[in-house]
């Protein structure tokens, strides 16, 4: 009998012919930008984008990875945000208004309501109507701590949302009230803004995790470090707002901005790094104090002095007179948050004509203080730029 051929697979465990895998057939681009390399490669069935910066970078690859919307340094306003996330918002009857516009920017963002009572001693009665209805959802409460009297209540809704079973929590409060009682001057000083901090580190987790804080152009940034690691905060910024309306200015291309010390220059500088730039400063002389300019030159120029915030704005008015002083053709302001405690808003006068050193062609302040808002609507100089939109896109993040 003839012996029948034998084929030895030297390794029993691998198929004797295996198919070679193709190999990646990479695309690259050059944009216009020289230092910027995108490499496109597929591996059937997913693509995968390498982005190579600099020699200094790394090159990160993401895998198929979502398009995050995100603000450029310039201040310019996404508006290709996209609304994915349902979220269910809540308010206190303060930011109704604001509350309104937030949901006009999207459907995904749904509004729901607490019933704001009171017992006869004055303490809250609060109930959160349909209270089941927002198991598993997307859960988030627009706050405004414009007095002492209103924050119990606020945190006492704001304290129970996040244990109803919520996806997530976030809470919005676009005026961090305390923000400027951040630091000890004497032994016996309390820094107030590490109070709050504390206070809003102390709400519930919810079944996602640690809640979500957003706060506009807080005071300090090293606030951050206030708050502890139950809470994320996240500080947005007013100052896109400001940028977008000064290019539909018909003199934007003769603006200078102007900031009324060196800590509003170190907050906003560099978001406003295009514009030419002008710093005044306080000196004393003799018992006084009185507003220099530092730096920069306003004549001819729309000048537009820009800070965080504005309480009496008697820094406003005298950093107004200076600039004026030495030749600017109009004056503006802007701040995030208009406080004006004792409706010291009457004292900026509108310019209608061309006489800088007696008003304000603008003042621009957003709607992060609804009882300012509501005091100088429809008042010249004041017009205010919604914070809407910015809220609606920091709820997707």
């Amino acid at each position: 009998m003839s012996a029948l051929p034998i084929s030895i697979n030297p390794n029993p465990f691998t198929p004797k012919s295996t198919p070679t895998p193709k190999p990646y057939s990479p695309t690259i681009s050059i944009p216009q930008n020289p230092n910027r390399i995108r490499s496109e490669y597929r591996s059937s069935p997913t693509w995968t984008t390498v982005d190579y910066t600099s020699k200094l970078d790394p090159i990160h690859v993401v895998p198929n990875s979502p398009i995050v919307p995100m603000t450029s340094n310039l201040g310019a306003v996404d508006t290709n945000v996209k609304y994915s996330k349902k979220v269910c918002l809540f308010y206190c009857p303060e930011t109704k208004a604001l509350a309104d516009g937030i949901a006009a920017q999207s459907d995904s963002i749904e509004l729901r309501s607490i019933n704001w009572r009171t017992f006869e001693d004055g303490f809250p009665n609060l109930f959160i109507e349909n209270a089941h209805g927002i198991r598993g959802q997307h859960v988030a409460f627009l706050a405004s701590f414009s007095s002492p009297g209103v924050i119990f209540e606020q945190l006492s809704a704001i304290y129970a949302l996040p244990k109803l079973f919520v996806s997530s929590f976030t809470l919005v409060l676009p005026f961090f009230p305390t923000g400027t009682f951040e630091r000890m001057e004497a032994e016996g000083d309390i820094a107030t803004a590490f109070t709050l901090a504390r206070i809003l580190s102390s709400i519930p987790i919810s079944r996602g995790g640690p809640t979500s804080l957003v706060v506009f152009d807080i005071h300090a940034l090293q606030e951050r470090f206030y708050f502890g690691d139950s809470i994320l905060p996240c500080f947005e910024s007013g100052i896109p707002l400001l940028t977008k309306r000064l290019q539909q200015l018909p003199d934007s291309d003769n603006i200078s901005i102007a900031f009324p010390d060196d800590g509003a220059w170190k907050r906003f500088h560099k978001m406003l790094q295009h514009f030419p730039m002008i710093v005044c400063a306080k000196v004393r002389e003799g018992d006084q104090r009185i507003v220099r300019i530092k730096e920069g030159d306003p004549s001819g120029q729309h000048v537009v002095i820009v800070d965080d915030l504005v309480q009496s704005g008697g820094t406003l008015i005298e950093c107004q007179k200076v600039l004026a002083a030495h030749g600017a053709s109009k004056i503006s302001a802007y701040v995030t948050h208009g406080i004006f405690p004792n409706r010291s808003w009457e004292r900026f006068k509108h310019d209608s004509g061309g006489t800088p050193g007696d008003g304000f062609a603008y003042f621009w302040i957003t709607d992060s203080c609804p009882s300012t808002v509501k005091d100088v609507k429809d008042r010249h100089p004041f017009e205010v730029l919604s914070l809407a939109g910015l809220i609606a896109a920091a709820l997707q993040i």
